[in-house]
């Protein structure tokens, strides 16, 4: 018997239905998407996803309407393997990788994929955010660190890109349930300081503005200069910073900044501002504090859903929108609702240390991997 179709207004969270709609199998179709724009319909981002989304898969129906404000997106088998994609420039790779990350432990074949595009922008995580940060997640999840592989060949800041990366990631047939509640206290911060297209003094500035303000709170800091020239280098210039706070438990809590996009109106960026303001963002973080950070808790929340028939619990800071959101979609794809009650430590509380945390509990569904062979 066919799937029942699920049917939602706007082209908020396209990305997220997608995701969902590809691994419960339902089809989804989606309708007034700009239609009051004067460009309404699907933008040219939004057709790339829907391609690579394709390419990753066997067997999905795409439909689009003429005036392209109604989409009707029926998945297929999740196959993976080998893909190379041209990755549309007004979003940044890691909009196209994030739905990667999600749907890669699940295909037939492990996932290589070669994206070609910016890697750095203000609006999407970078790539080494998700290198630094999202990763640790989903190897907790997968149980191995066997097959992983992110590696940016080419930078390519905004807005005209010319980088590349490769990523790979290796299938399971199921997930392991998690419990990790106690993030532990912060031990060290690691960073990338790169610069593309500009002088090489520039990361240099920015990593000593950003030490003087850590140096104050943590001794083990170490933050790497990558200079990229010549065919290295992409289309634009541009530089900026990225920060990872590791705890003794294992949990990784990152932040991000980058300059100004090339003719943008807000003018040329400052390194040294931009090095304090990704070091005061890297504190906010740790404040909000939880096992998993902004970036990884929709993620760790799919994850969860997915995992064997076990309690999976995982402690956040306070929720962002985009993982609000998510939540409500699990419980239309999955029927999964998670528990969320608030948590803080005596010691926390008399000491004051960190915002609100929250305890979220789950059942997993139980999901396998069809296509994978038993071993």
């Amino acid at each position: 018997m066919a799937a029942p179709v699920l049917t939602y207004e706007g082209c908020n969270f396209l990305r997220q239905r997608l995701i969902l709609s590809t691994l419960s199998g339902k089809p989804v179709k989606i309708r007034k998407i700009r239609h009051k724009d004067d460009s309404p319909g699907l933008q040219e981002f939004e057709a790339s996803l829907l391609r690579l989304l394709d390419k990753v898969t066997n067997g999905t129906v795409i439909e689009i309407n003429e005036t392209g404000t109604t989409l009707y997106f029926q998945p297929g088998l999740l196959v993976g393997d080998s893909i190379e994609h041209d990755c549309c420039t007004q979003r940044a790779i890691g909009y196209y990788l994030e739905l990667l990350i999600c749907l890669a432990p699940f295909t037939k074949k492990p996932l290589k994929a070669v994206l070609r595009g910016v890697t750095n922008d203000k609006l999407d995580p970078s790539v080494d955010v998700i290198k630094l940060s999202i990763f640790p997640v989903l190897k907790r999840f997968l149980g191995t660190d066997e097959g992983f592989e992110l590696k940016i060949n080419r930078r390519g800041a905004a807005p005209d890109g010319g980088g590349e990366i490769l990523f790979k990631c290796p299938c399971r047939q199921k997930l392991r349930p998690v419990q990790f509640t106690d993030p532990g206290k912060i031990k060290r911060i690691r960073g990338v300081a790169w610069a593309a297209r500009v002088s090489p003094a520039v990361a240099n500035r920015i990593v000593d503005s950003t030490r003087s303000i850590l140096n104050k709170c943590l001794p083990d800091i170490y933050i790497y200069t990558d200079h990229n020239k010549g065919s290295q280098s992409g289309k634009s210039p541009g530089f900026g910073l990225t920060l990872v706070a590791e705890t003794t438990n294992g949990a990784f809590l990152s932040a991000e900044s980058i300059s100004n996009a090339k003719g943008s109106e807000d003018g040329p960026t400052i390194p040294e501002e931009l090095g304090k303001n990704t070091a005061v963002s890297l504190l906010g973080e740790i404040y909000r504090g939880g096992c998993v950070d902004s970036f990884s808790q929709s993620l760790s929340c799919l994850l969860m859903t997915l995992g064997q028939k076990d309690v999976s619990k995982i402690l956040t800071g306070p929720l962002s929108p985009y993982t609000v959101q998510f939540l409500r979609h699990m419980k239309d794809f999955f029927e999964v609702m998670f528990k969320i009650e608030p948590k803080q430590s005596a010691e926390e509380e008399d000491l004051n240390l960190g915002g609100e945390k929250l305890l979220l509990t789950c059942v997993g569904i139980g999901y396998q991997n069809l296509s994978k062979a038993i071993m």
